[in-house]
């Protein structure tokens, strides 16, 4: 179930699914009309929950970027060591080769902090075994990997910088709050109103719907980030993108 919902609904099939819900609420549900009092409340809390959210919104679009740049800075130190290998013999060189594709599948696949680490160790423990001829450029190859690892840990200190649950306690309380008054609002008993008002409605539960799939990584966007990764396995290593 969080499956479909997270990845195999668009944003544009929930806006039409909303909207239609909260049009027959709006149209249904008994209208109320509020004293000053309650009107300075809703005004007080709309600005509350515009308040908080807009920043943890920047900071989720901040982090899909900024992993985008991480991924990529990775596929491009990936490519450039995969490179630094072509002049080895062939069997050494697949089996090295192998070993980065396994690696990038991993990552792909898993799509998690710290998934991918057992195939990527295997590419370190290979280069301190390996006793031969090539030393030189494997021991090349075994820098490049541990001055990548920089990109790896900022990859996880990303990946865990999701919304955190007591944020989403306070944003639902706050958007339950906003919600309710929308809903129940007395302004008219026009078509018009109530269009206006199931719009609204959409739209603040669109942006908490953004919100967690941008935390989640469920994004657009954020599924996008793991194009570089894609183009090199799908290419094998000739491509970036």
């Amino acid at each position: 179930m969080k499956k479909l919902l997270l990845e195999k609904i668009r944003l544009s099939q929930y806006f039409i699914f909303l909207l239609v819900i909260f049009g027959l609420l709006v149209a249904v549900v008994p209208e109320v009309t509020f004293n000053s009092g309650a009107l300075t409340l809703f005004s007080v809390n709309s600005f509350l929950y515009g308040f908080y959210i807009a920043p943890i919104l920047a900071a989720q679009r901040s982090r899909i970027e900024e992993l985008h740049r991480i991924v990529r800075a990775e596929a491009n130190a990936i490519f450039a060591m995969v490179l630094s290998v072509k002049k080895l013999p062939k069997g050494l060189r697949n089996e090295i080769q192998e070993m980065f594709l396994e690696y990038l599948r991993a990552s792909i696949k898993q799509r998690r902090a710290g998934e991918g680490e057992k195939k990527y160790e295997q590419l370190i423990s290979f280069c301190l075994d390996y006793k031969g001829e090539h030393q030189e450029t494997i021991d090349k190859l075994l820098d490049k990997l541990v001055t990548n690892q920089q990109n790896r840990t900022n990859f996880t200190m990303q990946m865990n910088n999701r919304v955190f649950s007591n944020e989403w306690m306070i944003m639902l309380v706050l958007f339950s709050v906003t919600l309710s008054f929308v809903i129940l609002l007395d302004a008219s008993s026009g078509v018009i109103y109530q269009l206006l008002a199931a719009m609204l409605c959409t739209g603040l539960t669109m942006l908490l719907v953004i919100l967690v799939k941008m935390s989640t990584l469920t994004h657009k966007k954020a599924k996008q980030m793991w194009d570089p990764y894609k183009k090199l396995v799908e290419s094998h290593f000739h491509r970036i993108d």
